[in-house]
C-alpha cells in the first residue's frame, strides 16, 4: 500500500467566517459547478443538505479525467474549527486502485480580515496501481480556492 498527501494554501483578504459560510455549505458546490464547466459537467446532490453524510455525484467533461464520474460523501464538517472532509465513495479514483481519496478544506484565520484556505488531499493506493499516484493533483483544489477568493473579493 502506498499512501501520501499533498497540500495547497491560498491567503486572501476575507474574514474566515465569511469564507466558511461559503466553503462549509452546498453554496460551494453550486459555485464550483458554475465556474469549472471546463472540468465538471454536472454535480447532483444524491443525499443530504450539506451536512455530514451528504453525497454528491460528479460527472466530468469527457476526456478531462481518467474516469467519467465519481460519488463523494461529506465525512466531517466542523463549524468551530472550520474543517470539511470529503471522501470518494464510488467510482473515480477508486476505479484506479485507490482505497482512500480524501479532500480536507481548512479555513484558517490569519487576522480578522485575512484568511488562508488550506486544501489537503490524502490518499492510499494498492501497490499494483502505484503508478496512478501521478494522477493525484492539487490543480482542481487550487482552482477552487481561487474561485472562492474571486467570488468573495468581488462581492
Amino acid at each position: 500500500m502506498v499512501s501520501g498527501q499533498l497540500c495547497h494554501e491560498l491567503e486572501f483578504k476575507a474574514p474566515a467566517s465569511q469564507v466558511w459560510e461559503l466553503c462549509g455549505t452546498l453554496r460551494l458546490v453550486k459555485l464550483i459547478e458554475e465556474q469549472l464547466k471546463s472540468v465538471i459537467e454536472k454535480i447532483n446532490v444524491v443525499e443530504g443538505d450539506g451536512g455530514v453524510g451528504t453525497t454528491l455525484h460528479l460527472d466530468f467533461v469527457p476526456g478531462v479525467a481518467k474516469f467519467k464520474s465519481l460519488k463523494e460523501k461529506f465525512t466531517k464538517i466542523d463549524n468551530e474549527q472550520r474543517v470539511k472532509e470529503v471522501e470518494v465513495v464510488e467510482g473515480g479514483f477508486l476505479e484506479l486502485g485507490f482505497t482512500l481519496y480524501r479532500i480536507r478544506l481548512e479555513i484558517c484565520e490569519k487576522d480578522e480580515d485575512c484568511s488562508i484556505i488550506k486544501s489537503t488531499i490524502e490518499y492510499e493506493i494498492k501497490d499494483d496501481y502505484a503508478e496512478n499516484v501521478s494522477l493525484v493533483s492539487l490543480d482542481a483544489l487550487a482552482a477552487i480556492a481561487l474561485i472562492v477568493q474571486n467570488h468573495l473579493t468581488k462581492t
